[in-house]
């Protein structure tokens, strides 16, 4: 009996085109942090040539990301003057935390409304992590680890109108926050006002979790300004 092998060719391999994030956004990313983080202060004027061999890119996405800062409020564009870091004001940062406190405390109380244990438990490890990192001379990891924990409440509160609205003023919100930490004593509070935040989540209690997180922006805010003041008038 002939027995009769059928092979069948092999099918041509499909490449996938994976999705990237434009060059101009992550400059922008880059630029975002730097100004964040203070390595570009405010008013401080931004040589596009120099920033732009620095980063390793052409002045093209580097404009362009620029232009992505203006709209965020982080970059100031002048014509005829060019581009700088917008400036940090005491009455800036009373009218924007007045706001970003209502916001993230309602995310609060939503959150613990509707996270899920998983999502608890995923904001216990977060907030062991930051912990760890307390007294950590540089600031980098614990404020980033910071920056994790107001971005998860936010998303766990499961309410796309609050995030746009929050989303919109993040970034001037993380700026002014990360000045208030460069105070020790502030970083200590702080922690203390996140401890406070996760015994309320895990008592299930909405109204002292927005309460507490409405409280903690708050005194961030008021810490800001008072080192604000202290810069202009000294």
């Amino acid at each position: 009996m002939t027995v009769s092998n059928t092979q069948t060719a092999a099918e041509p391999v499909r490449k996938v085109r994976l999705s990237r994030k434009p060059l101009h956004e992550r400059v922008a990313d880059d630029l975002r942090d730097r100004i964040i983080t203070g390595q570009l202060e405010p008013a401080e004027k931004i040589n596009v040539g120099a920033l732009a061999e620095d980063i390793g890119v052409s002045l093209t996405p580097l404009r362009e990301a620029l232009k992505l800062l203006a709209a965020e409020g982080l970059v100031d564009l002048t014509p005829n003057r060019g581009a700088s870091v917008s400036e940090v004001t005491v009455d800036q940062t009373r009218n924007l935390f007045e706001v970003i406190a209502g916001i993230e405390g309602l995310a609060a109380e939503l959150a613990t409304r509707r996270m899920s244990n998983q999502d608890l438990a995923e904001l216990t490890d977060l907030h062991a992590e930051m912990q760890r990192h307390a007294s950590d001379t540089s600031r980098e990891k614990y404020f980033a680890i910071n920056r994790k924990i107001h971005d998860k409440i936010v998303a766990f509160a499961q309410n796309p109108i609050l995030t746009m609205q929050r989303n919109l003023l993040a970034q001037q919100a993380e700026r002014v926050r990360f000045i208030a930490l460069k105070r020790d004593a502030r970083r200590d509070e702080a922690m203390q006002e996140h401890e406070d935040l996760m015994a309320a989540f895990a008592a299930r209690d909405p109204d002292l979790a927005r309460r507490t997180w409405r409280k903690h922006l708050i005194a961030s805010g008021e810490q800001t300004i008072a080192l604000l003041a202290q810069t202009q008038t000294g």
